[in-house]
């Protein structure tokens, strides 16, 4: 999977799904930089073909809906969009 890796304080295993022109993923993955938290993200929309419907399939896991941004904190809390106070609270 080509997951981009962003280095910070280890707060657990967190991975944000998110759309390269989502606005509201660009303040969830600024949010977590600010925070300083080591977490691993991946644009969906930028890849194609067996990668993308692998990680459609697991962010549908997650997120039945399929929207953006979808932040996964050690395989366990699901947030389902820019939901900031929510994001602190789990990782604090």
């Amino acid at each position: 999977m080509p997951m981009e890796h962003v280095e910070g304080e280890n707060k657990g295993k967190v991975i944000l799904y998110a759309l390269s022109t989502c606005g509201w993923c660009r303040k969830t993955r600024m949010l977590l930089e600010s925070l300083k938290i080591d977490f691993n993200y991946i644009y969906v929309d930028l890849l194609n073909g067996e990668e993308r419907s692998e990680i459609i399939k697991e962010v549908e896991k997650w997120n039945p809906q399929l929207s953006f941004p979808t932040v996964v904190i050690n395989d366990n809390d699901v947030i389902v969009g820019f939901k900031e106070d929510e994001i602190k609270e789990k990782l604090q």
